[in-house]
């Protein structure tokens, strides 16, 4: 994949992002997420790509847009997979809370995992962790061989975790080993990258997600040095076939960053809607204007790049009908 086609990627989260921005706090998590889709899926049109959806917003007969096996993009251009998730965050966006953001990941023709629509048990770590810790292994055995591998007690360690009822078990288990928790609403992309962000003071992310978002946070991980590791947690004899039908012979197997994004190149792309660990949120501006803050990164190249942008709305035609709909 050409290098230029990271600022091409980075400016469909830009849109999605100011489409979604406006529903801030406004109780409707449902237009939030059309907006994104809709300016994504526009933009999307004007990248230089042939671009298949192998994880969007749903299949044909459920997603008027970006649905699985959907063609984006304009049609010239190298042969891609694409993984969306125009509004990773719908709830966050809704209450007006923090870490949502639009995402994005391009990689070559048939790299990217076709995840199902289930949830993942998964394990991301940042690169001082990476290769060395198992999800074969009891979480306690985890925790410990980590703290090891940091030099660290287990009372200095900090993972990140859903707040979730499933994960009652692991957060119980977590703490009556002194360890340091911090729950995460909802934002599961962004949970998955944080131990790779020094900044964000996370050493593990641990629990169950949705396996769309696992391979989308591999995306992340690979261009950030880190690991993630997850297992499909298929929960009927339905959901077992939708794994088979998806090419995952075994849907329980231990699945590797190799298993979701490939060995080759990938572009991932976010920009953020609200304010997260890692960057600011939309800023509605005097002057019809509107700043983003994004971060896109390459694996190949391992380059990181943040992007502060400063948007003439008016300029930008995606936004007008999406405006209007908002009164």
């Amino acid at each position: 994949m050409e290098r230029e086609l990271a600022l091409e990627i980075v400016r469909v989260t830009e849109l999605a992002a100011l489409a979604a921005a406006p529903w801030m706090g406004r109780g409707d998590k449902h237009h939030a997420d059309e907006a994104a889709t809709n300016a994504m899926r526009g933009m999307l049109d004007s990248v230089s790509i042939r671009g298949t959806v192998v994880i969007g917003e749903g299949e044909m007969d459920e997603a008027p847009m970006l649905y699985i096996g959907e063609q984006v993009g304009s049609l010239q251009g190298p042969e891609v997979d694409v993984a969306v998730d125009p509004l990773e965050g719908t709830e966050l966006v809704a209450k007006g809370l923090n870490n949502a953001m639009a995402v994005i990941a391009v990689a070559p023709k048939g790299q990217l995992l076709h995840a199902p629509d289930m949830y993942m048990e998964k394990l991301a770590v940042g690169p001082a962790l990476a290769g060395k810790l198992s999800l074969q292994d009891p979480l306690r055995t985890t925790v410990e061989k980590a703290a090891l591998a940091l030099n660290k007690p287990l009372s200095d360690l900090t993972v990140m975790i859903l707040d979730r009822a499933r994960h009652e078990a692991e957060i119980r288990e977590l703490r009556e080993a002194g360890i340091r928790i911090k729950l995460l609403s909802d934002g599961d992309v962004a949970g998955a990258m944080a131990p790779a962000f020094p900044e964000a003071g996370i050493d593990l992310y641990v629990g169950s997600g949705g396996a769309p978002e696992g391979v989308l946070a591999a995306a992340a991980l690979k261009c950030l040095g880190g690991e993630i590791q997850g297992r499909l947690m298929p929960e009927n004899d339905e959901q077992e076939r939708r794994c088979i039908e998806m090419g995952l012979a075994d849907p329980r197997k231990l699945l590797r960053m190799n298993d979701m994004v490939g060995s080759g190149d990938v572009i991932f792309a976010a920009t953020g809607i609200t304010p997260g660990e890692f960057f600011g949120g939309v800023r509605l501006l005097e002057g019809q204007r509107a700043e983003t803050h994004s971060i896109v990164m390459r694996a190949e190249t391992r380059t990181i790049r943040f992007i502060r942008s400063l948007h003439y709305l008016p300029n930008k035609p995606l936004l007008a009908s999406i405006k209007s709909q908002i009164g």
